[in-house]
Order: C-alpha cells, then structure tokens, then sequence
C-alpha cells in the first residue's frame, strides 16, 4: 500500500513547447527543454542532472541564431536575456525552428506579463541599478533622490 502525499496530488501543467538539444541535428544528448504556461525549464545531465526553472516573465529580451552548420542540419540557438539570478542569460541550444520558438516564447512572455499584471517597473527594479551615494533606494530598484 502506497502514501498519499500532497506531492502526489499536484497537477501537472500542460507543456506548450519541449524540444531536446541536438548533435548533428538528431536528439541524442543530454539537455531538455520544455515549457509550459508560466516556467520554462532546462534539464540537463545523465549522471547527475541539475534543472534550471525560469518564470517567463522574467524573460527581458530573446534573440535567435544560426551558425552555416546548424542552417545545414536545421537547427538553432535561442538565447534568452533575464533578470533571473541564477541565469541572467539562458541559452536554447541546437533547437529545432529557432525563430518559430523565439516569436512563441516572446508572444508567451508578453501574455504572462499582461496576465500576471506585471509592470516594466516591476521588471526593471529587479535589476541590478547603479545609484549615487545621494540617491536612497526603498527596495524597488529605483533611486529616491532628494533635491537640496
């Protein structure tokens, strides 16, 4: 007889997009990425195997690319520009249609965005900001200065 437990019970959100890093245009490595409605997320590794989740609204700027030998074996990078901390850049590697996947997770970002109300001040003050001594921040990233 088997535990219930709450982790068993948690419903598992549809994936809108999975692809896996390829070698010579045919899946055999190691990396997977897919994303659902709110996360994207890289997994990667068979001995030990780490997964990088990112909330795509987090997501500032994405830029596809490819390479004469990707063009060849029909694939691309997708490179992902965030204000995560742990990964302030994030790159899909040897996808499959990199600039199909680039307008989907960019039209995805901007609905999660709309959705989730988030603002471009929300987003920016989660930055590192440069500020002079005179100017006080209150936790939203944006410097306070007081004229004298």
């Amino acid at each position: 007889m088997s535990k219930s437990t709450v982790l068993n019970n948690l419903p598992e959100d549809e994936i809108l997009w999975a692809d896996t890093k390829r070698i010579l245009g045919m899946p055999i490595s190691f990396t997977k990425y897919r994303v659902d409605e709110n996360r994207l997320y890289c997994k990667r590794g068979f001995l030990k195997v780490e997964t990088d989740e990112l909330l795509l609204y987090r997501i500032m700027d994405i830029r596809s690319s490819q390479t004469l030998g990707q063009r060849i074996f029909g694939v691309g990078t997708v490179v992902l520009f965030c204000t995560d901390k742990t990964s302030g850049v994030l790159e899909l590697k040897n996808i499959q249609k990199p600039d199909q996947v680039r307008r989907f997770l960019s039209d995805l970002v901007e609905r999660r965005r709309t959705e989730t109300g988030v603002k471009g001040r929300e987003i920016f003050g989660s930055a590192n900001t440069l500020h002079s001594p005179d100017c006080d921040t209150d936790g939203d990233g944006i410097p306070d200065c007081d004229e004298n």
